[in-house]
């Protein structure tokens, strides 16, 4: 059973200099893992959330942005503690990935198990 989530959700990064209000597309029920150069590194649990769905509370000026490969995504990282809170999407700008272990309550050993995407076979990197 996934853990309850209000509406909003707080989610921090680990030393609390980022806070955010954040509202899913679904819940936990986007919860998602990718296997791309960058995320098999990372290893977080992504959910989604639309582009509206964020507000930052604090700590704007304490994210740091990193892009690669086509710069269609923006990861953002606390400049603080490194932790990894959220990302728009390659696969759909208009949404967010949200780092679920950052949400307050959600341990993601609990969400298993986490689906895989594909992120190795990109759809945007396939030339037809």
């Amino acid at each position: 059973m996934l853990p309850e989530i209000q509406t909003p959700h707080r989610l921090t990064c680990h030393c609390g200099a980022v806070e955010m209000e954040v509202t899913l597309s679904d819940g936990l029920n986007t919860k998602r893992r990718c296997d791309c150069s960058f995320c098999r590194r990372r290893g977080a649990v992504a959910v989604s959330a639309p582009l509206t769905g964020i507000r930052i509370v604090k700590g704007e000026e304490n994210l740091s942005l990193y892009q690669f490969g086509t710069m269609t995504a923006k990861h953002y990282f606390c400049k603080t503690c490194g932790i990894y809170t959220h990302h728009q999407r390659r696969s759909n700008p208009n949404q967010f990935g949200v780092n679920a272990a950052c949400l307050e309550g959600v341990n993601p050993r609990d969400l298993d198990p986490v689906p895989w995407n594909d992120g190795v076979n990109h759809p945007t990197d396939r030339v037809e």
